[in-house]
Protein backbone atom coordinates (compact mmCIF):
# COMPACT_ATOMS: atom_id res chain seq x y z
CA UNK A 1 0.00 0.00 0.00
CA UNK A 2 3.10 2.45 0.73
CA UNK A 3 4.62 1.95 -2.35
CA UNK A 4 1.21 2.12 -4.41
CA UNK A 5 0.95 5.61 -2.43
CA UNK A 6 4.26 6.93 -3.47
CA UNK A 7 3.93 5.78 -7.46
CA UNK A 8 0.64 7.88 -7.23
CA UNK A 9 1.83 10.45 -5.77
CA UNK A 10 5.10 11.15 -8.18
CA UNK A 11 2.89 10.17 -10.96
CA UNK A 12 0.75 13.31 -9.71
CA UNK A 13 3.61 15.30 -9.32
CA UNK A 14 5.32 14.07 -12.45
CA UNK A 15 2.14 15.42 -14.73
CA UNK A 16 1.58 18.35 -12.43
CA UNK A 17 5.02 18.99 -13.55
CA UNK A 18 4.98 18.45 -17.23
CA UNK A 19 1.82 20.35 -17.74
CA UNK A 20 3.21 23.41 -15.45
CA UNK A 21 5.83 23.08 -18.04
CA UNK A 22 3.49 25.20 -20.16
CA UNK A 23 3.70 27.53 -17.60
CA UNK A 24 -0.19 28.26 -18.14
CA UNK A 25 -1.56 29.48 -14.57
CA UNK A 26 -3.45 25.95 -14.03
CA UNK A 27 -0.57 24.22 -13.87
CA UNK A 28 1.20 26.83 -11.48
CA UNK A 29 -1.80 26.42 -9.18
CA UNK A 30 -2.12 22.39 -9.18
CA UNK A 31 1.90 22.42 -7.93
CA UNK A 32 1.26 24.44 -4.96
CA UNK A 33 -2.47 22.86 -4.64
CA UNK A 34 0.24 19.79 -4.47
CA UNK A 35 1.94 21.32 -1.40
CA UNK A 36 -0.78 22.71 -0.23
CA UNK A 37 -2.35 19.62 0.12
CA UNK A 38 1.01 17.54 1.84
CA UNK A 39 1.35 20.27 4.28
CA UNK A 40 -2.37 19.64 5.30
CA UNK A 41 -1.77 15.83 5.68
CA UNK A 42 1.23 16.43 7.45
CA UNK A 43 0.07 18.67 9.62
CA UNK A 44 -3.23 16.91 10.24
CA UNK A 45 -1.10 14.21 11.63
CA UNK A 46 1.40 16.96 13.01
CA UNK A 47 -2.01 18.17 15.54
CA UNK A 48 -3.29 14.88 15.98
CA UNK A 49 -6.40 15.33 14.30
CA UNK A 50 -5.50 12.53 12.39
CA UNK A 51 -3.99 9.26 13.77
CA UNK A 52 -0.38 8.80 12.89
CA UNK A 53 -0.16 6.50 9.85
CA UNK A 54 3.59 5.82 8.09
CA UNK A 55 2.87 5.38 4.65
CA UNK A 56 0.18 8.59 4.45
CA UNK A 57 2.81 10.45 6.28
CA UNK A 58 5.59 8.80 3.73
CA UNK A 59 3.74 9.62 0.77
CA UNK A 60 2.76 13.08 1.99
CA UNK A 61 6.61 13.97 2.21
CA UNK A 62 7.46 12.36 -0.95
CA UNK A 63 4.91 14.24 -2.71
CA UNK A 64 6.18 17.56 -0.79
CA UNK A 65 9.49 16.22 -2.48
CA UNK A 66 8.14 16.19 -6.03
CA UNK A 67 6.16 19.51 -6.17
CA UNK A 68 8.69 21.47 -4.64
CA UNK A 69 11.15 20.37 -7.01
CA UNK A 70 8.58 20.74 -9.88
CA UNK A 71 7.85 24.55 -8.40
CA UNK A 72 10.72 26.29 -10.65
CA UNK A 73 9.57 24.33 -13.67
CA UNK A 74 5.67 25.50 -12.99
CA UNK A 75 7.06 29.53 -13.05
CA UNK A 76 9.74 29.27 -15.45
CA UNK A 77 8.01 31.22 -17.63
CA UNK A 78 7.01 34.50 -16.99
CA UNK A 79 2.82 34.74 -15.56
CA UNK A 80 0.81 37.03 -17.02
CA UNK A 81 0.37 40.29 -15.40
CA UNK A 82 -3.55 38.83 -14.60
CA UNK A 83 -5.01 40.50 -11.79
CA UNK A 84 -6.56 37.75 -10.20
CA UNK A 85 -3.17 35.94 -9.93
CA UNK A 86 -1.32 35.60 -6.34
CA UNK A 87 2.18 35.84 -8.22
CA UNK A 88 3.91 38.90 -7.64
CA UNK A 89 6.19 40.33 -10.70
CA UNK A 90 9.25 39.63 -8.56
CA UNK A 91 9.59 36.01 -9.04
CA UNK A 92 10.44 36.99 -12.65
CA UNK A 93 12.83 40.00 -12.08
CA UNK A 94 14.62 37.95 -8.84
CA UNK A 95 14.10 34.72 -10.09
CA UNK A 96 17.57 33.26 -9.06
CA UNK A 97 15.94 34.40 -5.21
CA UNK A 98 12.53 32.69 -5.71
CA UNK A 99 14.36 29.21 -7.73
CA UNK A 100 16.70 29.65 -4.10
CA UNK A 101 13.40 29.83 -2.21
CA UNK A 102 11.59 26.57 -3.87
CA UNK A 103 15.65 24.89 -3.18
CA UNK A 104 14.88 25.95 0.25
CA UNK A 105 11.21 24.15 0.74
CA UNK A 106 12.67 20.73 -1.55
CA UNK A 107 15.67 20.52 1.24
CA UNK A 108 13.29 20.94 4.35
CA UNK A 109 10.79 18.69 2.48
CA UNK A 110 14.03 15.71 2.52
CA UNK A 111 15.12 17.09 5.47
CA UNK A 112 11.28 16.41 7.49
CA UNK A 113 10.95 13.16 10.12
CA UNK A 114 8.23 11.49 9.64
CA UNK A 115 8.54 9.00 11.85
CA UNK A 116 6.29 10.08 13.92
CA UNK A 117 3.78 12.24 14.59
CA UNK A 118 5.72 14.31 17.36
CA UNK A 119 8.89 14.45 14.73
CA UNK A 120 6.30 15.89 11.96
CA UNK A 121 5.62 18.43 14.30
CA UNK A 122 9.11 19.35 14.98
CA UNK A 123 9.82 18.97 11.23
CA UNK A 124 6.74 22.04 10.67
CA UNK A 125 8.53 24.36 11.54
CA UNK A 126 10.58 24.41 9.03
CA UNK A 127 8.63 23.40 6.40
CA UNK A 128 6.05 26.29 7.19
CA UNK A 129 9.17 28.78 7.83
CA UNK A 130 10.39 28.06 4.12
CA UNK A 131 6.43 28.54 2.92
CA UNK A 132 6.16 31.78 4.67
CA UNK A 133 9.36 33.29 3.19
CA UNK A 134 8.79 31.91 -0.34
CA UNK A 135 5.06 34.04 -0.04
CA UNK A 136 5.97 36.79 1.58
CA UNK A 137 8.66 37.63 -1.09
CA UNK A 138 6.74 36.33 -4.02
CA UNK A 139 2.75 35.83 -3.37
CA UNK A 140 0.24 38.39 -3.49
CA UNK A 141 -1.83 38.28 -0.33
CA UNK A 142 -5.60 38.71 -0.40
Amino acid sequence: MKLLKLVIASATVALLANGAAQADAPAREAVMKEIGAAMGGLGRIAKGEVAYDAAAAEAAKAALIAAAAAVPEAFKEEGPADAASESKAEIWTNWEDFVKQADALTAAATAADVSSAEAIGASMAALGGTCKDCHTAYRVMK
